[in-house]
């Protein structure tokens, strides 16, 4: 106790809880958060960063800032475009006509087996040959495959074992 006083070092007195009121006990060194609410609260701040750079770099054109940045800046907006749902163009019913072969195909129907036409949904196989199969035809033998396995092992076995050739020693 003597030792406490001295050092000017305090005990905690008891465990505290995180101030994020989920039931976990939190620290001083995290801000009296549990470990998973702080780190949630230190990548919201490397978000609010970034969108605040990236922001910056398209109104000011890119000046007043590091290479860095910018690739990380480009970097999460190519992964916000590819989040995006796909907007699909509605009709304009007011007599304009569209080509045939600007149509767009806008509902996808349900999986089906390329061979037997069963419905596979989520259990369905995608083969080397591009076509989705159910269980019963997912082997190459069972849909008459049209993929070169032979090749494509051969290529394989080529590109993970190079050639290694000793170079020829002159004699002495």
């Amino acid at each position: 106790m003597e030792s406490t006083k001295e050092t000017g070092c305090q005990a905690p007195e008891g465990p505290i809880l995180c101030v994020n009121n989920c039931g976990f006990f939190g620290s001083a060194a995290t801000m009296n958060m549990c470990s998973k609410c702080h780190k949630d609260v230190i990548l919201k701040q490397e978000q609010a960063k970034l969108a605040a750079t990236s922001i910056e770099n398209i109104v000011n054109g890119g000046s007043g800032s590091n290479g860095k940045e910018v690739a990380v800046a480009d970097a999460m907006i190519v992964q916000a475009e590819a989040v995006e749902l796909k907007v699909v163009p509605s009709q304009v019913a007011c007599g304009t006509s569209t080509s045939p072969s600007s149509e767009v195909k806008v509902k996808e129907g349900p999986s089906r087996c390329s061979t037997c036409r069963k419905r596979v949904g989520l259990t369905g196989f995608s083969c080397r040959c591009g076509n989705l199969f159910c269980a019963a035809h997912r082997y190459s033998d069972k849909h008459d495959c049209q993929f070169d396995y032979r090749t494509a092992a051969r290529d394989a076995i080529a590109k993970a074992n190079p050639v290694v050739k000793a170079e020829k020693l002159d004699k002495i």
